[in-house]
């Protein structure tokens, strides 16, 4: 994957030796959300997830004057019902000091940009509802916010609970 780069962001995607400055974004986003940031071993996991033969993530980070600035997450899934592949955008963060300077709109329209260029059938992602930042952001490009979908989630916890009563 190539660097992107527009006026003065760039794009570049995730490598060993910027893991650091994704890290450093994942907290800040822990922080923005008023979450628990990962921690060691979930950040050593994540390291190994993302260098893996098979990655478990895409991660890009976006830079404003040769700063970090912000990063997106992506994945794969898949869409039975349009035998397509899905983009999955996990994460998109900006800084709080680069907002306002389409470093937010650059990267997503790169994660859009990847969407089309695997052929994928739709990319979605989540937003939290208290977030109108995020909202009115995603609003802006006609994103639709699914009514009667519900995303669900198992835990670690629940997960072992459904294993131990099989």
């Amino acid at each position: 994957m190539e660097a992107v780069e527009r006026s003065e962001i760039a794009i570049f995607p995730l490598t060993p030796e910027r893991f650091s400055e994704l890290a450093r974004l994942i907290v800040a986003l822990a922080d923005y959300e008023h979450l628990p940031p990962p921690d060691e071993d979930a950040f050593a996991r994540m390291r190994e997830h993302a260098f893996a033969d098979r990655p478990k993530f895409e991660a890009f980070l976006a830079y404003s004057d040769n700063k970090v600035a912000g990063y997106a997450i992506i994945f794969e899934t898949y869409s039975s019902f349009l035998a397509k592949p899905t983009l999955y955008l996990e994460d998109l963060f900006v800084l709080p000091e680069f907002r306002s300077q389409k470093i937010g709109y650059t990267l997503f329209a790169f994660a859009v940009g990847e969407a089309v260029r695997r052929k994928c059938g739709r990319m979605e992602w989540q937003v939290l509802d208290w977030n109108e930042l995020a909202l009115s952001f995603y609003r802006k490009f006609d994103a639709m916010l699914l009514d009667g979908w519900l995303p669900c989630r198992l835990d670690e916890n629940g997960l072992r609970k459904i294993i131990e009563k099989l």
